[in-house]
């Protein structure tokens, strides 16, 4: 199974960030959490601090399973203005490879892209606005093709469990949640 990418930057959401890694390690995905900052320790947006697998620099990217982009301010911001991280993005897209983002990160991060143009999205509540050209739904995760959105830290278990049924199929996806007592 080839590696998922989370991507870090100063000010993400904890739960989103975190939850994501955590299912689909239980679900049997190679993950690597990657900081894009010169440095390990990344601190999230309400304090908690996390020491990434890697830098952005230390990856080669080509073979990726999955891009994700968790939320959280000023989190997405960050993860918007870095131009390594923006070219991986839109390369992966371009060559069907899977890209997923929550919260805050659709309508900052992959709008500006123009990777949701057209697609099916959600996002945080709020975050659209201004946002054209994105057909803007209200459930808590949406899939349109290679590109899977969710709107919030809520939504965080629904979003990762979607992506490991993705890749690892919906009895995988339906094992970790059981384990995890989460019932949907």
């Amino acid at each position: 199974m080839k590696n998922s990418f989370v991507f870090f930057a100063d000010g993400f959401e904890e739960v989103e960030a975190l939850t994501t890694v955590d299912v689909m390690r239980r679900a049997g995905m190679p993950v690597v959490t990657v900081s894009i900052s010169g440095s390990r320790e990344v601190k999230g947006a309400h304090g908690v601090t996390v020491v990434a697998d890697c830098t952005f620099d230390d990856v080669n990217y080509s073979d990726a399973d999955w891009l994700v982009l968790p939320g959280g301010m000023p989190g997405a911001t960050h993860l918007a203005a870095h131009q390594g991280l923006r070219s991986e993005l839109w390369n992966h897209n371009n060559k069907g490879g899977h890209v997923a983002a929550i919260c805050a990160s659709p309508a900052i991060v992959l709008a500006p892209l123009g990777i949701i143009t057209g697609r099916n999205a959600v996002c945080y509540p709020g975050m659209e606005k201004g946002v054209s050209g994105v057909k803007w739904g209200a459930s808590r995760v949406a899939v349109d093709s290679n590109v899977v959105t969710g709107n919030g830290p809520a939504s965080a278990m629904d979003f990762a469990l979607k992506l490991v049924e993705i890749s690892a199929g919906e009895e995988t996806a339906r094992a970790v949640a059981d384990g995890m007592l989460f019932f949907r």
